[in-house]
């Protein structure tokens, strides 16, 4: 019996091997492969500049969605969709298995610009720190419970209590994404200027969302936890 167990470990495992060895064989030729987008992602995936996005840690499903929308043009970016067109299918989904495999950066808490009423205070910084912590409130408010009356969904219901995204629905990761990329990616939403997103869901929320709640709701999903 043990040798009929043994036997069966070690079958399980020869059949295992060959994928895991291509798992990791596709992240190594993504790193080569994702070389042109280090200036605007980062080499890491953790983008320097905050209307970039990060894309470290995301599902691979959905980098792979996103960069077929970009080389169909589908989704419209005058930057990513020549860099998309001269992908292979294999290249993309190499690409997305190396930055799902990086680790996504913290970032620090966020500033608001202090008004001039703001000025008279005896510390405007202080004030100023808790404003956007009264703001990151009210996101996390809107995240987990929505808005019923507004007809404004919650984010946790595809998106995660903790920003993790649905790999298997290619929802994507959103914890500790940058605070300025999500408000520009809100009210793109909300415009419909982009619109490659299942029965248009994303623009069905976020034209009910009003400015300030677009902001704190990035604010919010910027300081989760990586």
């Amino acid at each position: 019996m043990k040798k009929k167990l043994l036997a069966l470990s070690i079958s399980l495992a020869s059949a295992l091997t060959p994928n895991l060895l291509h798992a990791e064989a596709n992240s190594n030729a993504g790193k080569e492969k994702a070389a042109a987008c280090a200036g605007c992602h980062g080499e890491d995936g953790n983008s320097m500049v905050s209307t970039f996005p990060k894309l470290a840690q995301q599902h691979s499903s959905y980098l792979i969605k996103e960069l077929k929308a970009f080389k169909a043009g589908t989704r419209v970016n005058a930057m990513m969709n020549p860099l998309a067109m001269g992908l292979s299918d294999e290249d993309i989904e190499d690409i997305a298995a190396y930055y799902n495999s990086k680790k996504i950066s913290a970032n620090t808490l966020p500033t608001l610009e202090v008004n001039e009423d703001d000025q008279a205070e005896a510390d405007p910084n202080k004030a100023a720190e808790s404003d956007i912590n009264q703001l990151i409130a009210e996101g996390s408010d809107l995240y987990r419970n929505g808005d019923i009356k507004r007809e404004v969904s919650a984010c946790i219901a595809c998106h995660g209590p903790f920003g993790e995204g649905n790999k298997p629905a290619a929802f994507p990761a959103i914890k500790s994404q940058h605070a300025d990329y999500l408000i520009k990616t809100l009210n793109d939403f909300k415009s419909g200027e982009r619109s490659n997103n299942p029965d248009n869901m994303m623009h069905m929320i976020a034209k009910k969302m009003t400015e300030k709640e677009i902001k704190s709701v990035s604010y919010y999903i910027s300081m989760m936890k990586p």
